[in-house]
């Protein structure tokens, strides 16, 4: 079943890596939704196609990779994403010029070598793992 979020967004997207492919929970869909209408809101921007590499994580799965043991994966409050041509320095630095703008939610916002992790928490956080 194909759950639309946004013009540009599916719902599977969010969906976990684990082997199963566990489907973000009914109730977090809410949060996955305020995601991707902020990914929206970016993709408008650069006019290219954003890919997810991870949303909604499982607490079993996010042990597994090495995650937050709070993390906003938990709750489908977030994704790691890239941009095809684009640096993951380019794809932060892009984010925080529409979150400057007052375009997308003020949340976290990580840099990674090959991505950039987007959530929408409370508070804004920063942080630079390259």
């Amino acid at each position: 079943m194909e759950t639309r979020l946004t013009k540009n967004f599916d719902l599977k997207e969010f969906a976990c890596n684990d082997k199963a492919k566990t489907d973000v929970p009914a109730k977090y869909i809410c949060n996955a939704s305020k995601v991707a209408n902020n990914l929206q809101v970016l993709r408008d921007y650069l006019k290219k196609p954003i890919y997810i590499n991870s949303a909604y994580r499982t607490p079993e799965y996010n042990r597994s990779v090495g995650g937050a043991t709070k993390s906003q994966h938990l709750t489908a409050n977030a994704a790691d994403i890239r941009v095809d041509g684009m640096s993951s320095k380019q794809v932060y630095d892009t984010i925080l010029t529409l979150i400057s703008l007052g375009k997308m939610h003020n949340g976290g916002v990580g840099l990674y070598r090959t991505f950039v992790h987007y959530d929408c928490r409370n508070l804004p956080a920063r942080w630079d793992l390259r």
